[in-house]
């Protein structure tokens, strides 16, 4: 049993996580970040839910670049292959659920 209260995690670097669970490969994992990711396609499917702050995700469908604006409580699902990049609006705490050793 643990509780974890999201806005109080701050690591030194942008992207650090702090690793919740591992489901049979499937890690749980909260990330604080006030810089962009990078594109990156995952090992397989991700759930990307932001606790604090704003998110725009960028995508790429068919080629050209799509942007969705994540505010509290959005989800951004990945599906397999989806190439993606995160880029948070100042500060932001997310929920990733993914395979571990992912991207």
């Amino acid at each position: 049993m643990k509780t974890i209260i999201s806005k109080n995690f701050s690591p030194a670097r942008a992207w650090d996580a702090l690793d919740i669970a591992n489901f049979d490969g499937t890690s749980v994992r909260l990330h604080w970040t006030d810089k962009p990711y990078r594109w990156h396609i995952n090992d397989g499917e991700e759930v990307f839910v932001v606790l604090d702050g704003v998110v725009e995700m960028q995508y790429r469908e068919w080629g050209e670049v799509q942007k969705v604006m994540l505010n509290v409580g959005d989800i951004f699902f990945a599906s397999i292959g989806t190439e993606h990049v995160a880029h948070p609006q100042g500060a932001a705490h997310v929920l990733v659920i993914e395979k571990e050793d992912s991207v």
